[in-house]
């Protein structure tokens, strides 16, 4: 099986300043990690091309746009203080997008069974006419409405297992029936006030917008438990033709910015159930992009465990001393059949 990965050092160029917590070190250890262990060459490496601006623009207003373009002049902050402007930000978000858009074009074209995007600025909050939370732009929404304009695909599943709710992505496809978005994410974090159960989506798309917000302390039981009883059905009965995955690394249990406790063998457990699912429903393309994960440490092995699935590799990558006691939290249990009585008003759960 060959698995692509898009990479370019240029990634390393947008930087947000000292002390950020998406610096450029992020991608430099997960890259530095994969060459001393001898792991690229189990891998195709896919150059990134910037995207056209007409791919941006299908997501993002043409003004917001130009104003990344000017900002980028000089470092400063957009209206989010969080997300800081470096002067190569423009063209590195230009190639983040792009990145991705080559994935899906090698994956389609069956160059590669599936790819996952080392790319940077992260994507998931990304509004269409405002940054958000490290984000420029949605680099997973740009996939998805590329998949449709130049493929003609009409079900696309999204996965954000990202600790943070997808708020951006929810919002620019939340009253269409095309795209199935599925956040499962902690609930008292960023972005306040989002990603409660009971946003369903609107119009057509009602239904089609799946939130689980699951307590602190929640850890592989969980995860899996929300994967099985609610995700797995919930793909059987949509049957995408393509898998995106917003891959966040930030629920790990030594993240500094999550109180959620998965571990490397949870996003193993992830990663091979919606490979299960992309082999079932969409002729095995998914296509994951790197979101949060700010435990530079950690964030190698368990990206490195994420490829290893998708390559079928068997790699024994557990960080050092990762010991968690997973039990399946009461607490944890109750929110997720919350979600699920939810969406049983629109599937067969």
């Amino acid at each position: 099986m060959a698995t692509g990965i898009v990479y370019h050092p240029d990634y390393l160029k947008h930087d947000p300043g000292e002390g950020h917590p998406e610096s450029p070190q992020r991608l430099e250890a997960i890259y530095k990690f994969l060459e001393e262990k001898d792991l690229l060459k189990h891998f195709t490496i896919i150059e990134p091309n910037l995207a056209l601006l007409e791919a941006v623009e299908a997501v993002h207003t043409s003004e917001y746009r130009k104003m990344v373009e000017k900002v980028s002049q000089g470092y400063a902050s957009l209206p989010d203080p969080e997300t800081v402007i470096s002067p190569d930000t423009y063209r590195v978000a230009l190639l983040a997008a792009g990145g991705v858009l080559r994935a899906i074009d090698e994956v389609i074209s069956g160059e590669v069974d599936n790819a996952f995007c080392l790319v940077r600025p992260p994507g998931h909050h990304a509004l269409p006419g405002r940054a958000m939370g490290f984000c420029v732009f949605n680099n997973v929404a740009i996939g998805a409405c590329y998949l449709r304009e130049k493929y003609q695909l009409q079900r696309i599943l999204i996965v954000d297992w990202d600790a943070h709710h997808g708020n951006g992505t929810q919002q620019i496809f939340y009253d269409d029936p095309g795209v199935l978005h599925f956040s499962i994410h902690q609930s008292d974090l960023f972005p306040e006030g989002s990603g409660w159960i009971t946003e369903i989506g609107e119009g057509k798309g009602e239904g089609f917008n799946v939130n689980v917000p699951v307590p602190r302390g929640t850890g592989d039981s969980g995860y899996y438990y929300a994967f099985n009883q609610l995700l797995k059905p919930l793909a059987h009965q949509f049957h995408p033709e393509f898998i995106l995955v917003s891959a966040g690394f930030d629920a790990y249990f030594r993240d500094p910015l999550s109180d959620l406790q998965v571990t490397s063998k949870g996003f193993r457990m992830m990663a091979e159930l919606v490979k299960e699912m992309a082999e079932n429903y969409a002729g095995g393309r998914v296509v994951a992009v790197l979101e949060g994960g700010y435990s530079i440490p950690d964030l190698p092995f368990l990206v490195a465990t994420v490829l290893g699935v998708f390559a079928g590799l068997d790699l024994d990558l557990q960080p050092p001393e990762e010991q968690v006691r997973d039990v399946l939290l009461p607490v944890t249990r109750q929110r997720i059949d919350a979600a699920i009585k939810v969406q049983k008003n629109y599937w067969k759960l």
